[in-house]
């Protein structure tokens, strides 16, 4: 069998994903203790309950997160988020924040989901994590749109430049051309270069462009 690497954060209560949005409310909503009422004795069941923006944990995000007529996810084809043919570039945020066009000139990108590491995940959860991260610029997602990426992640806090505007032109770039994104990636040291697939499936929602995932590498 080939070997399975999870790329997820863990979603666990109170978790912040990103600030401003509300943390995850995860709860019983019929707990064990409680059920016992309705079965025989002996048997008993939880029901969960959680309360979340869809920009929590480790996410995927569709045209529809962007353009209102976009994409969603029950749209986008189950297709676009399985066994994705996948290259890693590999930039070092100790060394700088900015992901150019150079970064990715010798880079095979077509038809792949590009996965940039940068370490960043190494801060999760921390406040840190959410100042002065990784980005990619508005060249570099031109030329991966010209070069035939279909999706793009990163482990770090957003995929744009969030310093000091709120323009989001990488999102922008990629999302009209339905390249879809992956963000709050992790484990990416773990994976070659090349030579395995990528993997980020949502549920089939009508009426949302993004939500958590289990993100994996197939080795």
């Amino acid at each position: 069998m080939r070997k399975l690497i999870d790329l997820s954060h863990t979603i666990r209560n109170g978790l912040v994903t990103f600030k401003g949005l509300p943390a995850p409310l995860i709860c019983d909503y019929l707990s064990r203790e409680a059920s016992r009422k309705s079965y025989t004795d002996g048997t008993e069941f939880q029901i969960g309950r959680i309360e979340m923006v869809a920009n929590t944990g480790t996410y995927i995000d569709c045209p529809f997160h962007r353009y209102a007529d976009g994409k969603d996810l029950n749209d986008v084809g189950l297709e676009r988020f399985v066994d994705l043919p996948s290259v890693v570039v590999r930039v070092d945020h100790r060394e700088r924040i900015e992901i150019d066009v150079h970064d990715f000139e010798d880079v095979d990108v077509n038809g792949r989901a590009v996965l940039v590491h940068t370490g960043w995940s190494e801060h999760w959860a921390r406040e840190r994590y959410f100042e002065s991260h990784p980005f990619l610029t508005r060249k570099a997602a031109e030329v991966l749109r010209e070069r035939g990426a279909v999706l793009v992640g990163i482990d770090s806090h957003n995929i744009d430049d969030t310093r000091m505007c709120n323009s989001r032109p990488v999102h922008t770039v990629l999302l009209k051309e339905e390249i879809l994104i992956v963000e709050h990636l992790r484990g990416l040291e773990q994976l070659p270069t090349d030579g395995f697939s990528f993997s980020a499936v949502p549920p089939k929602i009508r009426g949302m462009g993004t939500f958590p995932v289990r993100a994996y590498a197939r080795l």
